[in-house]
């Protein structure tokens, strides 16, 4: 019996694999063993259990307590799927197995500074995951300077941000780190971005963001250490992009607004704006992403981790 030409193929390729000793050097799967977090808010769990986006709740007697379990951040998402436990959120008291860095309102420079701290106290083995993401409080104070800085020194600066940032993702993958890095998604999408469009009538202030943040990624990507085996790149920038131009992909009925009627970290499912829905709002507030947008994020940075070499 003749073999058809897709299994044909597939013979050769297993007998030429298995006459190089392929057989015998399959590469194994990264297992994490600690999770090291560097970033700013949209990767912390506060030490009481709240997360910069829409908090979970849980019922006792009917009554509504704080459940740090539901509506996961995205990092939250990508160690649970290692079996990894973030200190500030480990209701089983099991074995912590992550070091937290993330701070509200870090910038670049913190995460500089965050790197210092966990060398200062030690190094890295090659079973620890460390993510890293920030950017948006550097575009913020970028476009804060406008006009007074023009349009041109701005947006230089924002990719030296970016670079900045890629300096110490390089700087962790020259110390033996796997690291999963994440682009900045584009502040120009944000709530915040459109009411400064329609507030402002001196120039299109949500295409100014968009060409912050764009620039910001663009050196970031190019900046990185690209061997394809340290360094896993996840592209949350597209990713929030795709769930802005085609919502209904993603059964999203609002990404225009944020859904939370108080201040984070405070807000939970029962402290939304009229009408809101947690899982169905891209934006918890102005500048920060929903639920979701971290479910969406998580598993892209959980795919990452997975098929990467590291």
């Amino acid at each position: 019996m003749k073999l058809r030409p897709r299994l044909a193929l597939a013979a050769v390729a297993l007998s030429l694999l298995a006459a190089c000793g392929g057989g015998s050097s399959q590469v194994d799967p990264f297992e994490p063993r600690r999770l090291i977090v560097f970033g700013d808010e949209s990767s912390l769990v506060t030490p009481q259990g709240k997360r910069y986006a829409v908090n979970g709740l849980r019922f006792e007697n009917g009554q509504p307590s704080p459940d740090c379990t539901t509506n996961p951040i995205w990092v939250q998402t990508v160690a649970a799927s290692f079996n990894l436990v973030l200190a500030a959120c480990n209701p089983a008291n099991a074995t912590v197995s992550s070091l937290q860095y993330a701070q509200l309102g870090a910038r670049v420079a913190d995460v500089r500074r965050q790197i210092d701290q966990h060398f200062s106290g030690g190094g890295l083995i090659r079973t620890d995951l460390i993510t890293v993401m920030a950017g948006l409080h550097d575009i913020l104070d970028l476009y804060a300077q406008f006009p007074a800085q023009s349009r041109t020194q701005l947006v230089a600066q924002a990719g030296e941000r970016g670079r900045q940032l890629a300096a110490e993702v390089n700087r962790l993958a020259n110390a033996n780190g796997r690291i999963l890095v994440l682009t900045l998604p584009n502040v120009g999408n944000t709530p915040f971005a459109i009411t400064e469009r329609q507030n402002r009538n001196d120039v299109n202030r949500q295409d100014l963001l968009k060409e912050l943040s764009n620039s910001f990624n663009r050196e970031l990507r190019l900046t990185l250490v690209n061997d394809g085996r340290l360094v896993g790149l996840v592209l949350a920038d597209e990713l929030v992009d795709a769930l802005v131009q085609f919502p209904f992909s993603a059964q999203l009925t609002n990404v225009t607004e944020g859904v939370c009627a108080v201040g984070l970290p405070d807000c939970t499912t029962a402290t939304l704006v009229a009408n809101g829905d947690a899982t169905s709002w891209l934006w918890a507030d102005s500048l920060r992403l929903g639920t979701a947008a971290h479910s969406q994020i998580g598993q892209s940075a959980v795919s990452r981790a997975a098929r990467n070499p590291f």
